[in-house]
């Protein structure tokens, strides 16, 4: 008689892999071996891939280790249905406008002249209250800051630049821009900055030209967001839309020069706010204009392939993506975050951070089990692993 054991391992992980969730749920039952076979990575990897925030890529790419791809689709679930528990980790006196990032179990976030890093409690989610660093290197706020393996590159409402060693306390800083450094990223050893002085600059990160500027750009706007290609060979910048330009413009990173500008239909005063590239080919972009819009270059330069308007006609500070269908959104008014899924119209869920006065939420980071969103005097958290729930629709 043919038993479903006596197929070789290889077979057995085939043939599950074709099972939705439900039926490997009621296999897993049926004796230890199946459950056994029932939990492994690849036998949820196709699931997880058509789920919302799961660790994986468009290009089917793994991001996450140490949780099993079974457990992030079932808090993939949770996201899909906006299940989570709410948590204020921070609070501070004087009204700011912090930038956050995280960094496996770390969580960083600007405070005035500082950025501070926290290290994650592994049992909830939280916060240890002690800060485990201080990185200064400013005379006034921080604007923006980016992490790599080795440094946080900070710019400043100085003008400066400020580069500190993730694992020691050694800091360094340069006058970048006249006013406001607004914006900055970092990939491949080079730097870009965006300001108020309606410039965008290129930087050395290499030893003997650290801080050298390769080239300035002349936008003749103000530079409110700024990020690097993948492919290190250009750089987009958004500004404020206030001249007849596109706010959304890249450039080659090697030249400096203008390669194309996107979209044709922007109102004046339609502010790029944030951009990001998801993969080589493919960007978000948010702003002033209430709308969160994806770029796919290999498409059309004048007219972006999807688009999402916040319903309550707020700018939209912030967001981010996990790089297949989620975008988390921040809002202008009432501490709004959304949640989006590309493959939708209207946005999954919102929630509405509480605050003493109405602050936008000026950032926000996630992995597979949280969000983080810093207001103007205020670290929240969702936590979306909780077996205590709230259910907001």
């Amino acid at each position: 008689m043919f038993s479903l054991l006596g197929l070789p391992e290889e077979i057995l992980l085939l043939i599950f892999s074709y099972l939705d969730s439900q039926a490997l749920g009621r296999l897993s039952q049926v004796c230890r071996k199946l459950c056994h076979f029932a939990g492994k990575d690849t036998v949820w990897r196709r699931i997880a891939r058509r789920c919302v925030n799961s660790g994986f890529t468009q290009q089917g790419t793994d991001t996450v280790s140490g949780i099993s791809v079974k457990e992030r689709v079932k808090v993939s679930q949770n996201w899909r249905k906006g299940r989570c528990r709410r948590e204020t980790l921070l609070k501070w006196k004087c009204n700011l406008m912090p930038w956050i990032q995280l960094d496996g179990e770390r969580l960083y976030i600007s405070q005035a002249k500082d950025i501070r890093a926290y290290q994650l409690r592994s049992d909830n989610n939280g916060l240890h209250r002690q800060p485990v660093a201080i990185f200064s290197a400013h005379q006034d706020d921080v604007c923006r800051f980016v992490l790599t393996n080795s440094h946080i590159i900070s710019g400043g409402g100085d003008g400066k630049i400020g580069l500190h060693k993730v694992h020691s306390s050694g800091s360094l800083q340069f006058s970048a821009h006249d006013q406001d450094v607004n914006c900055i990223d970092c990939q491949g050893g080079v730097i870009v900055s965006g300001s108020r002085d309606r410039t965008a600059k290129v930087w050395s990160l290499s030893l003997g030209r650290l801080g050298q500027c390769l080239h300035t750009i002349q936008t003749d706007d103000r530079v409110w967001s700024i990020a690097i290609s993948p492919l290190l060979s250009s750089f987009v910048t958004g500004t404020a839309c206030c001249r007849h330009v596109s706010p959304l413009r890249i450039w080659n990173l090697e030249s400096g020069q203008l390669m194309t500008c996107l979209g044709t239909d922007f109102h004046r005063g339609a502010g790029v706010l944030d951009v990001f590239y998801e993969t080589p080919f493919t960007l978000l972009s948010c702003g002033y204009d209430t709308y969160i819009r994806y770029w796919d270059l290999r498409t059309s330069t004048r007219k972006c392939v999807m688009e999402w308007e916040e319903p309550h006609d707020s700018a939209l500070y912030c967001m981010q993506s996990d790089g297949n269908y989620m975008i988390a959104s921040g809002s202008s008014y009432y501490g709004v975050v959304r949640l989006w899924d590309k493959r939708v119209k209207n946005c999954l869920h919102f929630y509405s951070l509480p605050s003493p006065t109405s602050s936008p939420v000026y950032s926000i980071r996630f992995n597979t089990k949280c969000l983080y969103a810093a207001l103007a005097s205020a670290l929240h958290v969702l936590d979306f692993t909780s077996t205590d729930l709230q259910i907001r629709s």
